[in-house]
């Protein structure tokens, strides 16, 4: 049935505030909405509570049931991916809903995606973006050794984002990350980013928007 509402849960306001600019260029008319939390931990801990939430509202509401569907974003940080995609499954999967796996079909109501290493890895796959909000920005960091895999940027994805933009002369007293997060998505391109993290979140927001 067809998809015609999401709701997109994320750990911190500058993926909330990056989510709001880029998922109509993935969703196109669908329908969204996203609840931050304060931080990874914070949504981790009331993650079971929310899944149980979804399946009382699924065995009520058959709409939601049949027409919605729910995406929560998480950075990975130091953890491993595949332990953590691992845990959250097992949490959606014990609230007894089926979350999104290869080769499920359509038949699902939540899938888990990571932001790896953090959200600043997804402008680094962009950096035409990057230089369009920040023209001061230099041209060759996507070719320059530590910066060519934008989710393998070593020594923290944010402080290495927040490095490039103060030697160009933006953010002289810190990275504000909404703001960056609304100039540099609004720039975006979906269809170019080379983050392979980016590139998962946006096959199933495309799955979503063509079901």
């Amino acid at each position: 049935m067809r998809v015609e509402y999401v709701e997109v849960l994320v750990e911190e306001p500058s993926m909330e505030e990056a989510l709001r600019v880029l998922l109509p260029k993935m969703l196109g008319s669908v329908p969204f909405e996203v609840f931050p939390f304060q931080c990874k931990d914070e949504l981790l801990k009331r993650l079971p509570q929310r899944m149980r939430g979804y399946a009382n509202r699924i065995r009520a509401d058959s709409w939601f049931r049949d027409h919605a569907r729910v995406v929560v974003i998480v950075d990975r940080d130091d953890d491993r991916c595949a332990e953590l995609r691992r845990r959250m499954d097992a949490i959606v999967a014990d609230a007894g809903l089926v979350v999104r796996v290869p080769l499920a079909g359509s038949n699902w109501t939540v899938v888990n995606r990571l932001a790896i290493e953090e959200l600043e890895a997804w402008y680094f796959g962009d950096w035409a973006a990057v230089r369009a909000a920040y023209p001061k920005v230099p041209t060759t960091i996507p070719s320059r050794s530590g910066f060519r895999d934008p989710d393998a940027v070593a020594g923290g994805t944010w402080e290495a984002f927040e490095r490039v933009l103060k030697r160009a002369g933006y953010f002289k007293t810190g990275l504000r990350k909404i703001e960056a997060a609304r100039a540099v998505a609004s720039q975006m391109d979906p269809g170019r980013n080379t983050s392979s993290s980016f590139g998962k979140l946006r096959e199933v927001l495309v799955e979503i928007a063509g079901a």
